[in-house]
């Protein structure tokens, strides 16, 4: 059956002292204490954000990617995670088209252009059908799963546990959260950054467009929201 909401992202994994362990990393390279010690004595929370805003601020990277978060996310086309699997240093699990055999009508996801069309949702809706149809002659015929599921579209909905460092994480909501990002996965991250940000409010300045943290524009075609790159090195 048609599936139109939108991406279902849960957090289902993070360190339980996400912002003590940032710290220690970013304390450690510039302290001769043991590290251990420098995260058994620290409790001043100010004192925290300050350090890691600073060393995040100058590029020192590193010290974030101590911190892993899981996923779970559903109710998404496989056309949104063939773009999220492109990205590095991340950990996927997915819904198998090899080993989950379909059976009758495949959920499937609607794009907005289309769904507001209703003669053209109509056509997409009816060849969903068909393809559903033709699918499951395949497999009905003894054709395997893995062979039958070449007919399926990237319309087709799909589950996948997706895992990455906190460093990826703003790498990755840098990019996709920019007006220019296909809305699909641009909704399901946004999804994913307001997830960990409920539990983590201080990373709310650094879970956003990367023109809202260079302060302006890098892409061919801005969408006006910020100056360009061109235009600032040009004053």
């Amino acid at each position: 059956m048609e599936n139109n909401n939108k991406p279902v992202v849960n957090l289902i994994s993070k360190p339980e002292n996400m912002l003590k362990t940032i710290y220690t990393a970013c304390r450690t390279c510039y302290s001769a204490d043991l590290p251990i010690n420098i995260y058994n004595n620290t409790d001043d929370e100010e004192k925290m954000l300050k350090l890691i805003e600073r060393v995040i601020s100058s590029g020192h990277y590193s010290t974030i990617e101590h911190i892993q978060v899981s996923f779970a996310i559903s109710n998404v086309s496989r056309a949104c995670t063939h773009q999220l699997v492109r990205h590095r240093h991340m950990s996927f699990s997915q819904k198998s088209q090899r080993y989950v055999k379909e059976k009758g009508q495949f959920d499937y996801i609607i794009p907005p252009t289309i769904e507001k069309n209703p003669e053209l949702k109509e056509k997409f809706v009816n060849f969903m059908g068909e393809i559903s149809k033709i699918y499951g002659e395949f497999t009905d015929a003894g054709i395997p799963a893995e062979d039958a599921r070449f007919v399926l579209p990237n319309a087709t909905s799909t589950s996948i546990v997706a895992s990455l460092n906190l460093r990826e994480l703003i790498h990755l909501a840098n990019l996709r959260l920019c007006t220019r990002a296909q809305y699909e996965i641009r909704t399901m991250v946004k999804a994913m950054c307001d997830e960990l940000i409920k539990e983590e409010p201080w990373l709310k300045p650094y879970l956003v467009p990367k023109c809202e943290r260079w302060g302006f524009c890098d892409e061919d075609k801005s969408c006006g929201r910020m100056q360009t790159k061109e235009a600032l090195l040009n004053k």
